[in-house]
């Protein structure tokens, strides 16, 4: 058994399988508890247009200019292929659950390349038992579930061509990426901040040396860019994409950040004021929106990023022991979060591994600058990224911890031999 062991310890299979049959297991575990109930699969208005829309693009072929149908075009051909084979969507939610389930295999990879094995296993186990947010979403018709395996799967590819420079992994690389472009709005600012990481661990001279090679593409994609935006914005072709995001940012505008609103809802713990409508700045309702009332919108993203924790936030009762247990309980990931931060940094490897952080604060920007939505859906595609960072710290900790207690059980062995008779 022991020349067993010794073969096959440093097989990275050997770890993630557990983990795989463990996490498929708690997703579908969940899967058909709800399956049998007596309420079904949970619904919301969202999955329902998911599901109409596919319908009728399977009958229609056309996809519109409407901003749901062209920043989710990912999304929505992918469930209308989905649909379209399985002609069910209880069978495509099955297929979610499975593939959160394998997610675990991606956060155990990232984990290993960036950081080490411990930290892989630690974060593998979070993963598995404490990312309820993963697990709920997978259950819903909604582009979250698998928008998380995408951003995993980007920043796998992106990590392993950094680490091999295979032209296989750039190329899918590549591919992921312009498929989490049009995935949904997230993917936008999610591959923006992967970009960042990308800049921030390449030299200057290949930076340089790239842009003075390619300096006529680069050009050129530049100008056909901001010809595309031209385009866009001055015909009426894609006129309806223009009014259908003007309209999404007013509803944002006067629903959510004029009754000041943390969440999708109104709380108790929002922050009501009365706003200032006048549009005096560019012409710009957005502009002189957030300008005229910038003390009041400051508030409220302070209020926000306290939210972007977790409600209990607000719920935690310390008046009581079992309330200052519970929040105790809930502050531990937060404080091993802050000691993987800080470790990454005292060890050297934070631009390595900055990646980890910059999407959990991609994910963060969004939520603060929209909404954070009361079931924390939008907080979803951070959950491994954040599992990663707390394992690390965890990780840290633990061998600080072995440090201290070798050191000072070494003065005590020193000691007792000193003065033993």
């Amino acid at each position: 058994m022991y020349p067993f062991i010794l073969k096959y310890k440093d097989r990275e299979f050997i770890y993630i399988i557990p983990f795989v049959l463990i996490s498929v297991h708690v997703r579908l575990r969940y899967f058909f508890y709800l399956l049998s109930s007596d309420r079904g699969l949970p619904q919301s208005e969202d999955s329902q247009w998911y599901i109409d829309y596919a319908y009728a693009l399977m009958t229609n072929l056309k996809i519109g200019l409407h901003m749901n149908d062209l920043m989710y075009i990912g999304y929505n051909v992918l469930l209308t292929l989905l649909l379209a084979l399985f002609h069910d969507p209880v069978t495509v939610v099955f297929i979610q659950a499975v593939a959160a389930g394998l997610g675990v295999i991606l956060v155990y990879l990232i984990a290993r390349m960036l950081f080490n094995r411990t930290t892989a296993i630690l974060a593998s186990f979070f993963y598995c038992y404490y990312s309820w947010g993963i697990t709920l979403w997978s259950m819903y018709i909604l582009s979250e579930s698998f928008f998380i395996n995408l951003l995993l799967l980007c920043v796998f590819f992106l990590l392993k061509y950094l680490q091999s420079k295979k032209r296989l992994y750039q190329v899918l690389f590549i591919v992921s990426s312009l498929y989490m472009l049009v995935f949904r709005p997230t993917g936008i600012v999610s591959l923006a901040f992967i970009l960042i990481y990308v800049v921030i661990n390449l030299h200057r001279d290949i930076i340089f040396n790239f842009v003075k090679k390619h300096r006529l593409s680069i050009g050129a994609c530049f100008i056909a860019i901001a010809a595309a935006c031209i385009y866009m914005f001055t015909s009426d072709t894609f006129r309806p994409l223009v009014d259908s995001m003007q309209f999404n940012a007013k509803k944002v505008l006067y629903n959510i950040y004029a009754n000041g609103w943390i969440y999708d809802k109104a709380t108790p713990h929002d922050h009501y004021f009365k706003p200032d409508y006048t549009i005096n700045i560019m012409n710009s309702l957005i502009l002189s929106f957030l300008i005229n009332n910038w003390d009041h919108v400051l508030i409220l993203y302070g209020k926000r990023a306290i939210a972007f924790l977790g409600k209990w936030v607000w719920e935690t009762n310390v008046s009581s022991l079992r309330g200052i247990l519970g929040l105790a309980e809930h502050l531990v990931p937060t404080m091993l979060f802050a000691v993987g931060t800080v470790a990454a940094i005292v060890n050297k490897i934070f631009r390595k591994t900055s990646i980890i952080w910059l999407l959990v604060l991609a994910v963060f920007i969004f939520c603060i600058v929209f909404f954070i939505d009361a079931l924390y859906r939008y907080k979803a595609p951070a959950i491994p990224f954040i599992g990663i960072a707390v394992a690390y710290g965890a990780d840290s900790m633990l061998r600080g911890l072995m440090f201290i207690a070798k050191k000072y059980a070494g003065k005590l062995l020193w000691k007792k031999k000193k003065y033993s008779l």
